[in-house]
């Protein structure tokens, strides 16, 4: 069990010799540098039209860094565990505005449905620049981090389930659209020792995938699960489980977590939220593409901070907004971009289609493996 509990905080920290074990031994990258950064923008130009055409969206801009008295930066979990960059901003003010670079959108995109007059089943996406300072850096987790983050205004009749997959399902659309794109344009990326990409995703609740696996921790299920399902969508992340535990921490102020969604034998499942993952054949392992979710109400928002020993963020410009009803109700998500390209072009690591900080140990683990990073 304590497995269980130290496997909650996404991320979490490992080694570098843990990590040397699970980058693959036989690798040679199918596209050149120059040539998977022509690929990588295909790509990019594809899944913005896309979305924009799936789910009635719109390009807008996105705010790299906010005010740490707003209140809408993204922690990312609820245990206040993964902390922004803080910085004194405004040379020449008596009291400088006390600034943080923005962890992910999520929060803003909310408020800005308004900004942009959003009417409901319209929404904006933006091209999301983060710095993420608390991530143990592997082949998969960068500090410097790119997402499409989207959000749309929806009605409280569009606050349910079957909602909520069909847009899961027309983002796959797009994902897996682009990946068969990119493999007409650029026959490279056509090896035979690599599937072509699921043409559905299935969808599990957590309670459901903890039936299948009852003693293993969570990314070990998750693991177990897309061996057999190689695209598959959790819902319900954030709820604590029948093993006492939550699938995953999951923040208490955007995703809706808390409300019952399926019954099932007399047992309520809960939950409006969940994640995108899928086998990962270059690197042999789970590769989480998206999180997403319909996002809290007023009353939702008192619940899951009562739970998560929050209620103190009430006070904040961002939830007061949410109690006063000035923020629409919403659905939203990200979308990670150099996951997504990593995946669709084939690559082992998030350092072949992103420029980062790597560790020189890292490094050299990789140009032993033959992966030559970015730098």
């Amino acid at each position: 069990m304590s497995n269980k509990a130290s496997d909650l905080a996404g991320p979490g920290i490992s080694t570098y010799e843990e990590v040397s074990k699970v980058l693959p031994t036989d690798y040679t990258a199918l596209l050149s540098p120059m040539k998977r950064m022509e690929a990588l923008y295909a790509v990019k130009e594809f899944i913005e039209k896309g979305l924009a055409e799936e789910l009635n969206l719109q390009m807008v801009q996105v705010p790299l860094i906010v005010s740490k008295d707003s209140g809408v930066n993204d922690y990312l979990d609820r245990d206040g565990s993964r902390t922004p960059v803080e910085f004194p901003a405004g040379l020449g003010l008596e009291k400088r505005i006390e600034a943080q670079v923005v962890q992910a959108a999520t929060k803003w995109k909310r408020m800005a449905l308004a900004q942009f007059d959003c009417e409901p089943g319209k929404g904006i996406n933006t091209d999301m620049r983060a710095v993420r300072k608390d991530y143990f850096l592997d082949h998969d987790h960068s500090s410097y981090v790119d997402q499409w983050d989207w959000e749309k205004r929806i009605t409280d009749a569009d606050r349910n389930l079957d909602y909520l997959k069909s847009t899961v399902k027309k983002i796959w659309k797009v994902l897996r659209g682009a990946g068969m794109m990119a493999r007409e344009r650029f026959p490279e990326l056509r090896d035979p020792r690599f599937p072509e990409f699921p043409e559905e995703l299935e969808f599990f609740h957590a309670e459901e995938i903890l039936e299948m696996y009852p003693d293993l921790p969570r990314k070990q299920r998750e693991t177990k699960l897309i061996q057999e399902h190689p695209a598959v969508f959790i819902i319900g992340i954030g709820w604590v489980l029948n093993d006492g535990y939550p699938h995953e921490m999951r923040a208490a102020d955007y995703d809706d977590w808390v409300t019952p969604t399926i019954e099932r034998n007399g047992e309520l499942m809960h939950g409006l939220n969940g994640d995108i993952l899928v086998w990962n054949p270059v690197t042999k392992r789970r590769h989480e593409l998206s999180s997403m979710g319909v996002r809290v109400t007023k009353e939702t928002l008192k619940q899951q901070l009562e739970i998560s020993g929050q209620n103190d963020f009430l006070e904040l410009p961002y939830h007061q907004a949410i109690l006063n009803d000035e923020i629409p109700l919403s659905i939203g998500g990200g979308i990670g971009q150099a996951r997504t390209y990593m995946y669709l072009l084939r690559t082992a690591h998030l350092g072949e289609v992103t420029v980062s900080i790597w560790p020189d140990q890292l490094k050299k683990i990789c140009s032993e493996k033959n992966i030559h990073v970015l730098e």
